[in-house]
């Protein structure tokens, strides 16, 4: 057989199989969250998130608003060294993130079923 014959055998199952993975896995919601932190962000993103009354009292006074504050959950870096992850039931994360030339660290309380923002430090 000749090398243009394979070529095109090779080409044309080639394209029947990215037709049918297109087919069969679109929609599907899968993610490759296998770092520490991508891992740490995303489970925190799926709980329900609850303020403590001190981040309430910043919101309330426009020192930061909930959409920074997502933003920051969403694209920052956990800092493992402050962080307590060795807690029976909830642990603590601090999660920091440059926003608009400001450094932004919050403390999240993770537990089982909801996230609860503890304090946020503005520099």
């Amino acid at each position: 057989m000749k090398f243009i014959h394979r070529l095109g055998y090779y080409l044309g199952g080639f394209s029947i199989g990215l037709v049918f993975l297109a087919f069969f896995l679109s929609g599907k919601r899968a993610s490759c969250d296998y770092g520490p932190d991508a891992r740490v962000l995303k489970n925190i993103g799926l709980k329900q998130l609850q303020y403590s009354d001190i981040v309430e009292e910043m919101m309330a006074l426009k020192k930061i608003d909930s959409t920074t504050i997502y933003l920051v959950l969403k694209r920052g870096d956990v800092n493992f060294s402050e962080s307590n992850t060795k807690l029976e039931t909830c642990n603590l994360y601090v999660i920091e993130k440059t926003v608009e030339k400001k450094e932004i660290a919050i403390t999240v309380e993770n537990c089982d079923e909801i996230a609860t923002i503890q304090t946020i430090s503005i520099q």
